[in-house]
Parts: C-alpha cells; sequence; structure tokens
C-alpha cells in the first residue's frame, strides 16, 4: 500500500494521525512540508486528490497572523501563498492509494485506509 503523509512533527494532530498508521501498519512516506518546498504543482496536486478549492486547505489562523490579506477566493493566489508560507497548509495531509484526506480529525484517515 503506497502511502504519503504531508507531516508537521510540532503539530499534536499529525502525530497522532501518525500513531493510527503505525497501529494500522502503514509506512508512509513523511513528507516535511516545512522544511522542503512545495511547488504550485505539487499543492494542486493534492487539491485535485483532496477533490477540494485552495482556500479548504488553509489554516486561517496562521493566515491571519501572517498579516496575508489576500483573496481567498483567488485560487491561484491562495496556491502562490502556500507555496511562500507553507506554515498555512492545514495538516496532516495523508495520501493513501492516490485517495487523500486532511487528518483533522485525526480519525479521518480511516475514511482511506482499505480493510
Amino acid at each position: 500500500m503506497k502511502a504519503t503523509i504531508y507531516h508537521n512533527p510540532k503539530c499534536s494532530k499529525s502525530r497522532e494521525t501518525m500513531k493510527i498508521l503505525e497501529t494500522e501498519q502503514i509506512k508512509p512516506d513523511i513528507i516535511l512540508y516545512l522544511k522542503k518546498a512545495m511547488s504550485g504543482n505539487e499543492i494542486r496536486n493534492l487539491l485535485n486528490l483532496l477533490s477540494c478549492k485552495p482556500h479548504e486547505i488553509i489554516r486561517k489562523k496562521e493566515f491571519s497572523l501572517l498579516g496575508l490579506g489576500i483573496d481567498l477566493l483567488d485560487d491561484n493566489l491562495v496556491i502562490e501563498t502556500i507555496v511562500k508560507h507553507p506554515i498555512v497548509l492545514e495538516r496532516p495531509i495523508v495520501i493513501i492509494n492516490n485517495r487523500a484526506v486532511i487528518g483533522r480529525p485525526p480519525s479521518n484517515v480511516y475514511s482511506i485506509i482499505d480493510k
């Protein structure tokens, strides 16, 4: 089973999601997205797998704390902002067999785990 997690080790929800994956004996590729810059295309791929719009994968609080007063309806601008400020990306994001989910709450990951 191919699995990937966009992980922030400092985030409790991300750590909880990792524990679920471990319990389910899933060893994901771990992408530390705060250390390794993501491209716009990578974000677009995540959006496609999640079936959502860019404004749905941002953390509104971090967005506000950074003073980013951009139009959240401008998809390209939101993607550009995620590339420049990856801290605004909602986390964790888990991909298993080309299906993705945001792990908030962490139990969301069960929806893409094949039993």
